[in-house]
């Protein structure tokens, strides 16, 4: 998990499913889960570590037409490759030693419903392949059986990786990521959405406040050391952060710059006292820039799929290309 636990209730906002923030990029994000949970199209979500593609595949699941039937979610690095072949598509008794009985995969558990894989990047080429034959005729064979079995699955992919660089090196089939690719949506780091670190950071101390029975407030100044920080850990560290800030401010009355850990300490306190020489112009630039550069790697140049994942124009994306210096420019038409 990583924006919040997946049966929180939203911020003060009222952001559903658990995903807390106000931000215009989180809205964002919400509004386009919101489009792709009207459809069974397979989705694919890119995203730093720990910044809540599970509480987006959910957000999906609990979205869509599906919502009455399970959500099953399974990281593909978590276990090791012939376990995560049975774990996913079952087996039969005797199919291998220790199978004493017939044992159905995720796929049949979630049918009728959602299943959410994360890291799929980290498959192997075989199941690559049995995902493809999933994905292409809703059937799946399990292991040590010869017959083949419907399900009836809508697939939520995430990925931290560059699924197109793992195409060009041979180690992902194109095929597979065409097919994954339907619907592509970005979770945002919390580095681009500081001003949800403090509803984030508020929830969470709830959370523990709830839990302990007893409260204590932020300071002010600690919110905005926490604002400060770029989080390359995202909401997941923001939440140990505050669990530590919580445990080890003791009997404090408030919680404040002084209970940080040092590495934030040291980090924020920079941060804080660093004098800008650019404005809030060239910050919002060098930020679209990089969501700009980041829809190009992820969609291998192709600007029209691009301009769909950033929600802009086709001509809007390519004036910010020639703008911004990543390609050509503008094409002449055909």
């Amino acid at each position: 998990a990583a924006a919040a636990p997946d049966d929180a209730p939203g911020a003060e906002d009222g952001a559903p499913d658990g995903i807390v923030g106000a931000s215009p990029v989180l809205r964002e994000l919400l509004r386009r889960l919101d489009r792709a949970a009207r459809t069974d199209a397979t989705v694919l979500l890119l995203g730093e570590n720990g910044t809540g593609k599970e509480l987006a595949a959910r957000a999906v699941h609990r979205r869509s037409r599906r919502a009455a039937g399970p959500f099953v979610s399974q990281n593909c690095s978590a276990i090791p490759e012939t376990l995560l072949d049975s774990t996913l598509f079952g087996h039969v008794r005797g199919a291998f030693t220790g199978a004493v009985a017939d044992r159905k995969g995720l796929f049949e558990a979630a049918d009728g419903g959602t299943l959410f894989l994360d890291e799929v990047g980290e498959m192997s080429p075989a199941l690559q392949a049995k995902l493809l034959r999933v994905l292409e005729d809703a059937t799946l064979t399990p292991i040590g059986s010869t017959t083949p079995r419907k399900v009836d699955v809508r697939l939520v992919a995430a990925t931290n990786r560059d699924l197109p660089a793992l195409v060009r090196q041979g180690v992902f089939r194109e095929d597979l990521w065409h097919r994954l690719s339907v619907l592509t949506l970005r979770v945002p780091p919390l580095r681009e959405r500081p001003e949800d670190v403090p509803l984030l950071a508020e929830h969470f101390r709830r959370e523990l406040a709830q839990r302990d029975g007893s409260d204590r407030p932020f300071a002010p100044e600690l919110l905005e050391r926490l604002r400060a920080y770029r989080w390359p850990g995202n909401v997941r560290e923001l939440r140990h952060e505050v669990e530590r800030l919580w445990v080890f401010s003791g009997d404090a009355g408030v919680i404040g710059v002084e209970h940080l850990s040092p590495e934030l300490a040291r980090a924020t306190a920079e941060a804080t006292t660093r004098p800008r020489r650019q404005g809030l112009h060239a910050d919002v630039e060098a930020l679209e820039r990089e969501r700009i550069a980041e829809a190009l790697r992820a969609t291998r140049g192709n600007r029209t799929r691009a301009a769909a994942l950033l929600g802009v124009s086709r001509r809007n994306l390519i004036r910010k290309i020639a703008r911004f210096g990543l390609g050509p420019g503008p094409r002449p038409t055909r």
